[in-house]
């Protein structure tokens, strides 16, 4: 796991060793075993090394081919690399190192852009070909690792974060004003964009190449791999899903435990972490776990279900786990919200204060952490986002209309121009409902069944929701130096949860409970109160690894008691950073159409505590990024 850079100069001028050295330099907290740097004239790659298999020098990189015709830089873990390997040493390829990266290597050399269909892991890396003077770059099935690119005048330039090619002086620090109204309609981007002009996210599942010859100077991505849920022609009978199901996760976790440093857990008391906790610490005795809680002693309401240590207690003391636990309070997420957002880079999905902790405590005893991220995509685990997709009286385009609505998290399209009206003439274009329709642009069959609107919904959150929750646990495991492994994320299965039938996933698919979206809270609680519904088959299965009144509870985030805290504790924080009329926000915000919303919340009138947590966030990126 490490951090990766690239400069391709397209108008042939030599690299400057010293300016690679300073982009790879921004990334030194992703790699802090060593550090890399290949120059060939007008292409320059940097690497920074957190070494997990293979700690020796062999491991170094850039990594160039024994012919030394191609070489890489790479972040990422193939778990699968050691049955390529043997399939490529079959092939007359000799190895120097027990790395990943040496297989990924050889894997292009033998069969090009169609290694990318070989490999099960995680990955961003790029590769130069030095006979056809071509740049190759790749990104996960998941985007679970994450590379940035952009063009600025004759030079092309790549890096796991923005912050290392904002080091490079043509790149100028300017707002995209159409990605913030992205993200300010879906608290996340659900294109290529980011809240720098210019720079972009390379998509999830896709490859490219890029030459002196290339004269348009963009990128000819393609896609080779998305989210595409759809049910079985000829489905097996349910014990056999089960069956089939449970070896599946137990492969997935035991291939995702090669590792030559220590590897550990997050364990909240739920049962995704549980049951990968469980079944990894059958082949790690005594591993160690970890668990951040919140001090509830304002919280009130469903609030004070927040806390899950005592279940996460419960289960370590049922797998011997060495377990860890942090207790954050109001005043935590306050001191860290500078420093959180310097490493996010962009605000994204959630409060995601609590996972930099989580990490942080984990950083202190292991190198690797197994995230129980995905399984809620897998298998249907927010069902009342669903029932948006349920009518088949609608067609398409309806069924994307009605979705639409659900997705403007922060606030209706009703307030987004007296919102924006600082910049509203560089947005008025903007239709984000358009914006959302082109998630949906392969979509391959007319709707007709219940079935096919909701596995449409569970493809969309995959591609969207899960991508941003993979961004942001990517940048604060890394500011931690530590990797993160997402085990319901194995290629086998991803592709059989996919094919698994709604019905043994959610139940009462014709008649689901219809819930307000504008409630002030305790929504999710009403929808399991009269269903118990969402993840049915991964429930039966995790059975038989922890205890059922885990696999049968209630589905619960791992979140705060922020709204209790925004009004209560932290009321003057946030008084002081978005209410004062000086906050940097208002050069493209409305002071007062901010303030109404926020004073909803501080009175009680109406829960908005994803938008000030969003306010917040875009408050401390500028000022980290825009001074």
């Amino acid at each position: 796991m490490c951090g990766i850079v690239g400069i391709f100069n397209m108008n042939g001028e030599p690299v400057s060793p010293i300016l690679l050295r300073k982009m790879t330099d921004a990334l030194t907290h992703r790699g802090p075993d060593g550090e890399g740097f290949y120059i060939d004239s007008f292409i320059g790659l940097g690497h920074r090394r957190l070494a997990i298999i293979d700690l020796s020098p062999a491991g170094h990189q850039p990594m160039a081919a024994l012919r030394n015709q191609h070489v890489i830089t790479y972040n990422g873990e193939i778990y699968n690399f050691q049955e390529l390997r043997v399939e490529l040493e079959a092939l007359g390829y000799r190895f120097r190192s027990r790395t990943d990266t040496e297989v990924v290597l050889y894997a292009y050399q033998e069969w090009g852009e169609k290694c990318l269909d070989r490999f099960n892991g995680m990955f961003a890396f790029a590769i130069w070909d030095k006979t056809k003077q071509e740049l190759f770059l790749a990104r996960d099935r998941y985007g679970i690792k994450p590379m940035y690119y952009t063009f600025v005048n004759n030079h092309f330039l790549f890096a796991s974060e923005q912050k290392a090619i904002l080091e490079h002086p043509s790149v100028k620090r300017e707002m995209d004003h159409e990605g913030l109204l992205e993200y300010f309609t879906f608290q996340n981007f659900f294109t290529d964009k980011t809240l720098m002009k210019g720079i972009k996210l390379f998509p999830t599942g896709s490859w490219a190449k890029l030459s002196l010859a290339s004269l348009a100077r963009k990128l000819d991505i393609h896609q080779y791999w998305t989210f595409y849920f759809t049910e079985p022609k000829h489905p097996a009978a349910e014990n056999e899903y089960v069956e089939e199901l449970d070896r599946l996760f137990r492969q997935a976790v035991n291939r995702q435990l090669v590792s030559d440093v220590d590897v550990g857990a997050y364990l909240s008391g739920g049962m995704d972490s549980g049951s990968i906790t469980a079944i990894a610490a059958r082949q790690l005795p005594y591993m160690k776990t970890f668990t951040c809680g919140f001090d509830l002693h304002s919280a009130s309401g469903l609030e004070l279900a927040f806390d899950e240590r005592e279940k996460a207690e419960c289960m370590s003391y049922l797998f011997k786990t060495e377990h860890y636990e942090m207790v954050l309070k109001s005043g935590d997420m306050e001191r860290i919200l500078p420093k959180l957002a310097w490493h996010l880079e962009e605000p994204r999905l959630g409060q995601s204060y609590p996972n930099f902790y989580a990490a942080q405590l984990a950083s202190k005893f292991v190198k690797v952490v197994l995230s129980g991220c995905g399984g809620d995509e897998l298998f249907g685990g927010y069902p009342w986002r669903y029932c948006r997709a349920v009518d088949t009286s609608d067609d398409f385009e309806q069924y994307v209309d009605k979705y639409y609505l659900y997705w403007q998290r922060l606030i209706p399209n009703s307030s987004i121009k007296r919102l924006f009206a600082p910049v509203w003439k560089d947005v008025a274009h903007i239709w984000t409902r358009d914006i959302f329709r082109d998630v949906f642009l392969k979509h391959k069959h007319q709707l007709s069944h219940v079935e096919d609107f909701i596995n449409h919904s569970l493809s969309f959150e995959a591609r969207t929701f899960l991508h941003g929750l993979l961004v942001v646990e990517d940048k604060l495991s890394m500011a931690h130096s530590i990797e993160t492994r997402i085990p319901f994320l194995d290629n086998d299965l991803v592709d059989y949860a996919m094919t698994i039938p709604l019905r043994m996933k959610l139940k009462n698919l014709n008649d689901v409970v219809r819930i307000n979206e504008n409630e002030t809270g305790g929504k999710v609680e009403k929808y399991y109160n009269q269903t118990s519904d969402g993840k049915l088959i991964l429930r039966s299965m995790m059975q038989r690894h922890i205890p059922h009144e885990i696999s049968n509870g209630r589905k619960q985030g791992f979140s705060g008691p922020d709204a209790t805290w925004f009004k209560g504790d932290s009321i003057n924080y946030v008084r002081r950073e978005i209410l004062d009329g000086k906050a940097r926000i208002y050069e493209y915000l409305d002071h007062k159409a901010v303030k109404e919303i926020v004073e909803e919340h501080l009175t009680g009138t109406n829960n908005h505590r994803l938008f000030i947590w969003s306010l917040l966030s875009f408050e401390w990126w500028m000022k980290n990024y825009l001074n």
